[in-house]
């Protein structure tokens, strides 16, 4: 009996534990449990937290870019052509003495408007007129002289009529009348001669226009062979401007020319943004100039109040010719990149790149192809602006509105137009 039981001490002993052994197992599982659960929130927490981070931060759809739009319209585009020119009077009269003498009076006063025949400036015609008075003299005697010598004719041929005379008396009586007569044309030459210098002393305005600074004063010695300049004489009114055309254009101007087309010339001042006159292209040079590659052309211009001025430069633009019907848009609305031009239109507050073929460009308004008229276009936000985005309207013109009327060159003396 002794043997049995010591047969089994080991098993007998594990299962009789100690009770604060197992309550030791039983508080480390919930230790454990508990660090689990507590990782378990703290993961959870951290997840919420980026989560809700992110659907704040998401967008919440596409972005928008606010734009300005113009309306595609259809209407009518001037061609000009643009330059420089100068205001050229129709005449310029520089007057000078044609006889020598002493200036004994000045009848116009400087700034004067004359016309045409007023008188100008005096000269002592005294000597002359005695030159004149010489003339008539000689010329009165020589045809008194000529009279004798053709009634001495009538006696001879009367008298040879009757075989009274010889042939020779009357031959030389026919040669002396021819040689009379010759002397009384030479007198009646004379004449004329020193009445030219009699007028001459009174010198008159050979046009109407307007005279300048005073050059000569009364007391004054002239010289004959216009050595000294007594007045200028311009006329103003009409009065025309030279400018130049490109040799690449000029077919297009005289074509309308040889049509008989009214060709029309605007003349702006030196900002090219005050129109001064308006007149009409007259002609054109018959040379084109190889060093610049142009043509002059003349225009003639009314200018009743004086708005023109002789040799000021003006900036002139031609009116070559009118397109009627075209597509048109503001010059804002179109975009480059590099040789290709686009527009965005706008449909349903969507931004859609369209390419485009510009033609004639003036006063801000561009003739195009490639869209058509009440189209919206987008005028503004270009660096934002891509195909297909999403585009808030801020401001719109109203569709079928009227570009503005072409005429108005651009600014800072800029070209406003060019030909297509």
């Amino acid at each position: 009996m002794t043997v049995e039981t010591n047969q089994h001490p080991i098993t007998d002993r594990t299962r009789q534990l100690p009770p604060h052994d197992s309550n030791r197992r039983h508080n480390v599982w919930w230790i454990v449990a508990g660090v689990v659960l507590l990782l378990a929130l703290v993961l959870g927490f951290v997840f919420w937290r980026h989560e809700d981070d992110s659907k704040k931060k998401a967008p919440a759809g596409p972005p928008t870019v606010a734009i300005t739009t113009a309306t595609v319209t259809k209407g009518n585009i001037g061609v000009y052509l643009d330059s420089i020119g100068t205001v050229t009077p129709v005449f310029t009269d520089s007057i000078t003495a044609e006889v020598m003498g002493l200036v004994t009076a000045v009848h116009f006063k400087e700034g004067q408007l004359v016309k045409k025949g007023d008188p100008l400036v005096e000269i002592d015609s005294r000597p002359y007129r005695a030159n004149l008075l010489q003339a008539q003299g000689a010329l009165e005697r020589d045809q008194n002289v000529l009279a004798q010598a053709q009634m001495d004719l009538e006696r001879y041929r009367a008298a040879w009529a009757r075989n009274a005379i010889q042939k020779q008396l009357l031959d030389d009586q026919e040669k002396i009348v021819l040689q009379d007569q010759g002397t009384v044309k030479n007198d009646e030459g004379t004449v004329q001669y020193d009445q030219v210098e009699v007028d001459f002393c009174h010198i008159t305005a050979p046009i109407t226009g307007r005279v300048g600074l005073r050059l000569v004063d009364p007391g004054n010695v002239v010289q004959a062979a216009g050595t000294v300049t007594l007045a200028v004489i311009t006329q103003e009114d009409p009065i025309t401007i030279v400018f130049t055309i490109p040799e690449d254009n000029l077919g297009a101007v005289t074509a309308r020319l040889r049509k008989k087309a009214t060709l029309t010339v605007d003349a702006y001042d030196r900002t090219a943004q005050t129109k001064i006159a308006t007149g009409k292209l007259i002609t054109v040079d018959n040379q084109i100039d190889t060093t610049t590659g142009t043509v002059k052309g003349r225009a003639t211009f009314p200018n009743k109040n004086d708005a023109l001025f002789p040799n000021q430069f003006v900036n002139t633009r031609l009116l070559v010719n009118t397109l009627a019907g075209v597509t048109l848009v503001t010059a804002a609305a179109v975009q480059q990149n590099g040789q290709q031009s686009f527009v965005y239109v706008i449909q349903n507050n969507v931004a859609h790149m369209r390419s485009v073929k510009t033609g004639v460009t003036d006063a801000g308004i561009t003739q195009v192809e490639g869209i058509n008229p009440g189209d919206i276009v987008a005028t503004s936000s270009f660096d934002k602006l891509q195909d297909n985005i999403a585009v808030n309207i801020a401001n719109s013109s109203k569709p079928g509105t009227t570009p503005p009327a072409s005429g108005t060159p651009a600014a800072a003396g800029t070209p406003g137009s060019s030909a297509p």
